[in-house]
Formats: C-alpha cells, sequence, structure tokens
C-alpha cells in the first residue's frame, strides 16, 4: 500500500469517527424531554388562599395594615371564555382596591393574570398578561400610581382547580390581587 492509500484511508477513518460522534451528540442534546411545566421564581407574600411566600424575590412589601385591608377585599376578579375585559362585577371588585391602594399612596399590589387550560401554553401567558395589564389599567385608570402596579402571568400553570368542567374552566379564568 502507498504512502497516499494509507493517508486516505486514516482521514476516511478520522471523518468516520467524527461522523458517529457528532450524530451521537445530536441524539443525546436533540431527544431531551420538555418539561410539563416551568415554574415563575416570583412568588409575593400574602398569596390570597394563605399561601407562604416565596423565601427569595418579593415584589410587593407592605405593611401588616396593608395587608390586613386587603384580606377584607375579594381578591380575585373573573373573566369571560378568551377575554380580558372588566366586567361590571370585576368593576365592582376593583374599586374597592383602588380605593385601599389610593389611600394608602405607598402601598403596592401584584396582578397574576390565570386562563384555564384550554389553547396552548404561549397562548395563555399572552392571555393571562392580557387579563392582569386589563386590571391593572383599570386600576390605573381609577387613580393608582402605575408604579404601585406590578404584574405577573401564570397562563395555565397555577389552576383554581383542577378539572374539565365549564364550572372549573371559568375559576381559573382569572386574576387575582395580592398585597
Amino acid at each position: 500500500m502507498s504512502l497516499t492509500a494509507a493517508l486516505s484511508n486514516h482521514a476516511i477513518a478520522k471523518v468516520a469517527a467524527l461522523a458517529v460522534l457528532s450524530s451521537a451528540v445530536v441524539l443525546a442534546t436533540g431527544c431531551q424531554t420538555k418539561r410539563a411545566t416551568s415554574e415563575v421564581v416570583v412568588a409575593p407574600l400574602g398569596i390570597p388562599g394563605g399561601q407562604v411566600g416565596y423565601n427569595g424575590a418579593v415584589i410587593v412589601d407592605n405593611s401588616a395594615g396593608i395587608i390586613s385591608a386587603a384580606n377584607n377585599l375579594q381578591a380575585v376578579v373573573y373573566f369571560a371564555f378568551d377575554s380580558s375585559e372588566i366586567t361590571s362585577e370585576s368593576a365592582s371588585v376593583l374599586s374597592q382596591h383602588a380605593s385601599l391602594l389610593n389611600s394608602n399612596p405607598a402601598a403596592s399590589v401584584l396582578i397574576a393574570g390565570h386562563t384555564d387550560e384550554r389553547g396552548s401554553r404561549e397562548y395563555n401567558m399572552a392571555l393571562g398578561e392580557r387579563r392582569a395589564q386589563a386590571v391593572s389599567s383599570y386600576l390605573a385608570a381609577q387613580g393608582v400610581n402605575p408604579a404601585n402596579i406590578n404584574v405577573i402571568s401564570y397562563g395555565e400553570e397555577r389552576p383554581a382547580v383542577n378539572g374539565t368542567t365549564e364550572e372549573a374552566y371559568a375559576q381559573n379564568r382569572r386574576a387575582e390581587l395580592s398585597y
């Protein structure tokens, strides 16, 4: 065998080994499974329902008096299917929150938008954002300082009720106000 043929066989062997190695890398990284849910690491203190807050980042940090006053208010407003429109019932609830926030200019609120499970994850995240923004806009129109309003969307990730009935869906189409 000539030197040229030996070098050619060696080069072919290197290319073949490289192709096998790169195929293994593609298969190993391309076949990872998608996580079923994602977790947002922002969970404020004082979430309605008495849940304990995340020990890391706190978006709202109000006095005990503000939190106590807020606990006397309905903390959830509901939306129609595929809608971010504020209903007259929701407007009544939000007017009470606006009054609390306007009488306590240092108080902040977190508005978390939620959806039912119908629709893609991306669509539901956007719809949850629109719902939270609609509540934020309503409060700002009532004189609440926009700098004191924080908005987050959980989409379908944190259902209030599990199930696929219309009643369960209706409970999950909401925005929650936390102090």
